[in-house]
């Protein structure tokens, strides 16, 4: 397949780099089941309707201009190396396990994934109407992923090391997630996770709300507006952290230790220790802790409204 050629419906491609439409001619397979080892290697320009995968490895490994509409998969591995393709009311049951790595342009819609260890070292995913109730070390690796309608559970370590990632009306559970991120946009989501958000760069949240402890810590140019924080020693060690309009939480205790900061919280904060520079404005903070750790240049200003 042409490098730069993604799947828009049935026989038809476009050239992502001048948005020129290919038609193709599209064999048609359907009903039929397959099962073993590389059961439909290297096909390319191939519709599956109805199609059942039972157990075995690599089914469609190496493969190109692939549809998948209503098929069930059951094996290991059966989307490794495919270059567009198009998955829409699919079931991935749990013994699909690592189905879909080292591939591209794919579009999966209305689809649910039982197996843990989705999607590695992809490029160009977009996923909508999609649940993963064992995401289990899912998406990482992973370039330009759009996410819609999205819910994962069991998702520890979710989107480690990915980047380009646009994500809306979005439902997680599961820990370390976003670890190693960059340049993330994250609307109306609701996130459980501890130690979410570790070491990244340039991550914007929209109207969500997240749970944890230890949330942000060592990243980069975060920014959360509108959103609820609830978890303990939040937002500390963090660099060119905006909080604007957030609400925070009865655990939220010890905030943005070691923080370069400017934050607008329309809540009480229940402690603030050590921020080393910037500006929190709160409604009441509790607790204020400015010990001998704190880290130069010792100069947040640090403002009340009751």
């Amino acid at each position: 397949m042409n490098d730069s050629v993604s799947c828009l419906e049935d026989g038809v491609f476009a050239n992502v780099q001048t948005g020129e439409m290919v038609r193709r001619e599209m064999k048609t397979l359907a009903g039929q089941e397959f099962g073993g080892e590389r059961a439909l290697f290297a096909v390319h320009d191939v519709k599956l309707e109805n199609c059942v995968f039972h157990a075995g490895e690599s089914a469609l490994k190496c493969t190109g201009n692939i549809i998948a509409d209503g098929c069930r998969f059951e094996g290991k591995y059966p989307f490794w190396h495919t270059d567009g393709f198009r998955v829409t009311d699919c079931v991935f049951t749990p013994g699909a396990r690592a189905a879909l790595w080292y591939s591209r342009d794919l579009e999966m819609r209305h689809t649910r994934v039982d197996a843990p260890k989705m999607f590695r070292e992809m490029y160009r995913i977009v996923l909508e109407d999609v649940r993963i109730p064992d995401a289990q070390e899912t998406l990482w690796g992973c370039r330009d992923v759009k996410l819609r309608d999205v819910e994962v559970a069991k998702a520890d370590y979710l989107f480690m090391h990915s980047s380009d990632i646009d994500i809306d009306r979005y439902r997680q559970q599961g820990n370390y997630s976003f670890q190693y991120c960059r340049n993330v946009v994250i609307r109306n989501a609701v996130i459980d996770s501890k130690d979410a958000f570790w070491e990244t760069d340039n991550v914007t949240i929209y109207d969500s709300e997240i749970t944890g402890e230890y949330l942000g810590w060592h990243s980069r140019n975060l920014r959360l507006v509108r959103c609820r924080i609830n978890g303990t020693q939040p937002l500390c060690y963090a660099t060119g952290l905006v909080m604007e309009d957030c609400v925070m939480g009865d655990e939220c205790d010890l905030a943005f230790e070691d923080s370069d900061l400017r934050a607008t919280v329309k809540s009480a904060i229940v402690s603030v220790k050590n921020p080393r520079s910037g500006s929190v404005k709160a409604l009441s903070i509790g607790e204020v802790i400015i010990d001998k750790n704190v880290l130069e240049p010792n100069d947040c200003e640090i403002i009340t409204e009751i």
